[in-house]
């Protein structure tokens, strides 16, 4: 977090120069030199630096320059948005790609699995803006059956505030989560294929046949079960990866969360947001993969935090 707090807070600080946006485009050199006092941008780069750290160790990650708030609060307004479409793509993922990886690595010279392959490398090859556009030209503009961009209205039942309580909310979910979960879609497929290729060779899966234990009991029962570990891989990586790459779909459907506010900020030069936002998105990051870390430990009795039993 430290690293990246000082590659970020140096990075932006060379990317132009906020008061210039702030002010009138007529605005008299002294007014900007005002402004740029006034944001704290005529100090040295390591006192901004030093404010920063004090302020985030105390939970303050700086106002934002546009909207005169504190960013940390403007990034957790939008967090709920970009979390729905970030569970609903991870739903759509998981419920297309878990079924054809399996299919796919029980019947590898099947024909309907080479074309699952095939399918899956053109799923990683199309760039995600384009097939947004694409998803937007048929489903809204031709079909008209979906919204083109926007969130539903946000209702709260049993204290939890969400667009998806609603049919609108889901209608207006549905384009943005489907373009954000086909690149997952694709890289579940294959990640699940190939384990399970790997477990379907083991030697206990060889032994259940010969026991004469039915194909179905098989799959459901010991391949199915040996790939949670893979599963919680997949779901707690996929979801950091979801949170991170959002921005480009948010920004596509007008999606109103993080994303869009990100995007936003870079446009308006809003320094603390920025930094605010990338700092978040590593302290997600990180609390991501130590919970699958712990998760592996539960589920799988041969992994252990503290190494071997002591002699």
């Amino acid at each position: 977090m430290f690293v990246t707090a000082v590659l970020v807070f140096v990075g932006v600080y060379h990317i132009g120069d906020p008061a210039q946006l702030l002010v009138a485009a007529d605005a008299e050199p002294a007014d900007v030199e005002r402004m740029t006092r006034m944001l704290g941008l005529d100090r040295p780069l390591y006192e901004q630096f030093w404010r920063f750290l004090s302020g985030l160790m105390r939970g303050d990650l700086g106002h934002s320059f546009i909207y005169g708030e504190p960013a940390l609060k403007l990034i957790l307004q939008r967090m709920p948005a970009t979390l729905e479409l970030v569970f609903v793509a991870m739903l759509i993922a998981l419920a297309i790609g878990m079924p054809l990886g399996m299919y796919a690595g029980l019947n590898p010279e099947a024909r309907l699995s080479r074309a699952i392959m095939a399918g899956s490398i053109v799923g990683i090859s199309i760039p995600n803006f384009w097939q947004g556009l694409v998803l937007i030209f048929v489903f809204a503009v031709t079909l008209q059956v979906l919204p083109a961009g926007g969130r539903g209205e946000a209702v709260t039942v049993m204290g939890i505030r969400s667009s998806l309580w609603r049919a609108d909310g889901w209608a207006h979910v549905a384009l943005p989560a489907l373009n954000l979960a086909l690149f997952q879609c694709t890289v579940v497929i294959r990640l699940v294929r190939s384990n399970v290729r790997e477990i379907a060779l083991l030697d206990y899966i060889r032994f259940a046949r010969a026991k004469g234990l039915s194909r179905t009991r098989i799959v459901y029962v010991h391949i199915l079960r040996n790939m949670l570990v893979v599963l919680i891989t997949v779901v707690g990586l996929q979801l950091g990866s979801l949170i991170a790459y959002s921005v480009v779909t948010e920004t596509i459907f007008s999606w109103p969360g993080m994303g869009k506010l990100i995007i936003d900020s870079v446009y308006q030069l809003d320094r603390p947001v920025i930094v605010a936002y990338l700092i978040l998105v590593v302290v997600m990051f990180i609390t991501i993969n130590l919970i699958v870390d712990i998760l592996y430990s539960l589920i799988d009795p041969r992994i252990r935090l503290g190494g071997g039993e002591k002699g």
